[in-house]
């Protein structure tokens, strides 16, 4: 009775969670359409094992997509896939981890069961410094290594099954940026069952703060930046009133923690200080995103927190881009290349910046040499990509094939890959890359009417080997979309 009841909790959590979002794989090779399919919602286990985190947080992930404003920046993706890379070795995720971006300003950072960790362009604009920024991947990190979910849903078990799928539809509505109603949500259910509910969540705060504490001092961040960040957050929600910041939402800040945390900071070494301008430059990325159709803004909000020099001579190249002033932005990003020779975010801000500005052979010639020095520095491999598409179209859709293996979970590299096919003749690739870029984004229904309209593109010029693999995918697409309906 015990394990059905769990097996009809999940199934219902799922419906709150999924809607219609779509989860496949991405070109379809036997692993990926191995990786990449729903949970078994008639499993009559009990346990909530890792695959089924897997499972439902790549399902997640594309419902998000779904409902918010993606932030497609290579650069800034890639300095947050590599602050995960530098603190996962700690942290105890054995997880292979997808970063999301959220084109909001609001102050907002989460992690979602199988190794889906999002951050908004607002924590940013709140992180004055890399410590600060690095305590919250952390402290994420250690609810993923402590399998937060898993045992939450082993709670269940002892309290209210509806009450419990609410509060975590809420939580995942609040993630998105819903706030107050977010808020409501969880706030609908039974004050007791609540109370209950917030308790345990606080020692879930309290043991992510733990793992990441120690995951930032073994990884050579500044442990204090914890307890600094967190005393932030406090300001701002004195400051906000009855609206605080999206993170304390699910992630609530009391003295108490605040103690606790500090405590322990003070046993961990700091190690130190650093003269390395790429935090405060990628902050800067944010805040001209952030303040794009003010860019006067964006520096003032920059200079406030002292940043290296360095850091306002990139912003100011970036605002010299955004103004269609290509000459200026070169010569100072050329000239803090030389300076930085180890930034590899500098020459590819310089590639993309030609690229911009339409200097073709320009940006491709900078995007290569990149490339011979790091090879899978994805921001040049972006910009590569993006110039061939237009200058040589043969040439591009090898490298996207290439780069969509690389990187399965990135529907702007499927995007892409379907333009490259347009142009080449490749109409029936080109009509499946777009399917897969929809599903990636949610669109399954979409997705399906597109690789229908592939299958027959196939078919009519007699690349059956490639029907049949389409028509492979089409099932399972189908596959998807029927489990999904009948929650």
């Amino acid at each position: 009775m015990k394990r059905q009841r769990l097996a009809s909790f999940k199934r219902r959590l799922l419906a709150v969670s999924l809607l219609s979002a779509g989860l496949a794989g991405t070109l379809p090779t036997a692993h990926a359409q191995q990786g990449y399919q729903l949970p078994d919602l008639g499993s009559t286990s009990a346990a909530v094992t890792s695959n089924d985190e897997y499972r439902l947080g790549r399902a997640w992930l594309r419902q998000f997509r779904a409902q918010t404003d993606p932030w497609q920046d290579p650069i800034t993706q890639t300095y947050v896939r590599s602050m995960l890379a530098k603190l996962v070795p700690y942290s105890g995720v054995n997880e292979r981890l997808v970063v999301t971006m959220v084109d909001s300003r609001l102050l907002n950072a989460f992690a979602v069961p199988g190794g889906v960790v999002g951050v908004n362009a607002g924590l940013f604009a709140t992180a004055p410094d890399e410590g600060e920024f690095a305590s919250v991947l952390a402290h994420e990190l250690g609810h993923l290594a402590q399998r937060h979910y898993a045992r939450r849903m082993e709670r269940v078990e002892e309290t209210q099954l509806p009450t419990m799928a609410a509060m975590l539809a809420g939580m995942i509505f609040a993630a998105g940026g819903g706030g107050g109603a977010g808020i409501a949500a969880m706030m609908g259910s039974q004050a007791a069952f609540i109370q209950d509910q917030l308790a345990y969540s606080r020692r879930f705060e309290q043991e992510a703060d733990r793992v990441g504490l120690n995951a930032m001092a073994k990884a050579g961040y500044d442990p204090q930046a914890m307890p600094e960040m967190f005393r932030t957050l406090q300001k701002l929600a004195a400051l906000q009133g009855g609206n605080p910041p999206e993170f304390l939402l699910t992630h609530p800040v009391t003295e108490s923690r605040i103690s606790d945390t500090q405590a322990r900071a003070d046993q961990l070494p700091s190690p130190p200080h650093r003269d390395d301008p790429t935090y405060a430059m990628i902050r800067g990325r944010a805040l001209l995103m952030l303040n794009r159709d003010n860019p006067t803004q964006a520096m003032t909000a920059l200079r406030q927190d002292d940043p290296p020099p360095a850091a306002v001579r990139y912003l100011q190249a970036l605002t010299d881009a955004q103004q269609a002033r290509p000459d200026a932005a070169l010569k100072t990003l050329d000239e803090l290349a030389r300076d930085y020779p180890d930034l590899s975010m500098i020459p590819a801000t310089a590639a993309q910046v030609a690229y911009d500005a339409g200097r073709h052979p320009d940006a491709l010639a900078r995007a290569r040499h990149i490339l011979r020095l790091s090879p899978g520095y994805y921001p040049a491999q972006w910009v590569q990509a993006e110039t061939l598409v237009q200058t040589a179209p043969a040439q591009a859709f090898d490298v996207l094939r290439a780069m969509s293996e690389q990187y399965p979970e990135d529907p702007n590299v499927f995007g892409l890959l379907s333009e490259a096919a347009g142009r080449t003749g490749r109409d029936a690739w080109g009509q499946l890359a777009r399917a897969e870029q929809l599903q990636l984004e949610g669109r399954i229904d979409t997705a399906i009417r597109q690789i229908d309209s592939a299958e027959k593109v196939a078919k009519q010029s007699g690349d059956y080997a490639m029907a049949s693999r389409i028509e492979q995918r089409r099932k399972d697409f189908l596959g998807y979309r029927d489990t999904m309906r009948s929650f």
